[in-house]
């Protein structure tokens, strides 16, 4: 082989390389499964500013939806921020299967399957290490719907949320309750949460709303009444 046919195959060898790699890396992007932690939380509560920060060094991590759900039972205390029924509804109907009486705050919940106060130092990261990545179907949000792709379902019947949050770190400032005064940052702060219908094991569509301005969505596929996370996605 002369010289130039030995360099003209050897640029052909590392070009198709190159692409196998590159399609790999791509396909695998592609279907990475998110890790859902979720933080109950309120301004009202002494203890949460700890699992606020917490759940800021991990909001960015690669793999992980990070999300702040503000609930409504210390809103006696005279400051209302975030916080919707809505939020508190979703908390409460994770007690049972966590094992625990009734809801608190800080608590994080991971995927749906294991729970933390949040506020100590590596709880949050052990959550996410001993967790793992939700198990369920493909996803995607394109086009303006969400298409979620065949597989099983545990109890044959799962529902889709969509969450609409904003992305980012919020500050708010508190003149009331536990910590008057202060001004606590919340990452990822949950503004709406709705159940678009359905999923039954066959690939499927749904419409999907659109946020309003400045506001990220995600969509989760969940185990009905506070099971598991089978599937999350987010744009």
């Amino acid at each position: 082989m002369t010289g130039s046919k030995r360099s003209t195959a050897l640029v052909g060898l590392s070009l198709a390389l190159f692409s196998a790699i590159g399609f790999s890396a791509t396909s695998a992007a592609a279907g990475q499964t998110l890790t859902v932690v979720e933080l109950f939380t309120s301004q009202g509560c002494s203890s949460c500013p700890p699992a606020n920060a917490n759940l800021i060094k991990v909001k960015d991590r690669p793999g992980v939806l990070a999300l702040s759900f503000n609930v409504t039972y210390w809103d006696y205390l005279g400051w209302k921020a975030f916080g919707k029924d809505e939020f508190t509804q979703r908390q409460v109907s994770y007690e049972p299967s966590l094992g625990r009486s009734g809801p608190f705050t800080p608590q994080v919940v991971v995927n749906g399957k294991a729970d933390a106060v949040g506020a100590r130092p590596g709880e949050i990261e052990q959550l996410i290490s001993s967790g793992g990545h939700a198990d369920g179907p493909s996803l995607s949000l394109a086009g303006g719907k969400v298409s979620i792709g065949a597989g099983p379902v545990p109890g044959g019947r799962a529902d889709v949320w969509l969450v609409h949050y904003r992305q980012g770190v919020v500050e708010v400032p508190v003149a009331r309750g536990e910590n008057t005064g202060r001004t606590l940052p919340h990452a990822n702060v949950v503004h709406s949460l709705t159940r678009l219908g359905s999923w039954t094991g066959d690939a499927t569509a749904l419409p999907l709303p659109a946020a309003a301005r400045g506001l990220s969505t995600a969509v989760l596929v969940q185990v009905p009444g506070g099971g598991p996370i089978l599937g999350a996605a987010a744009n």
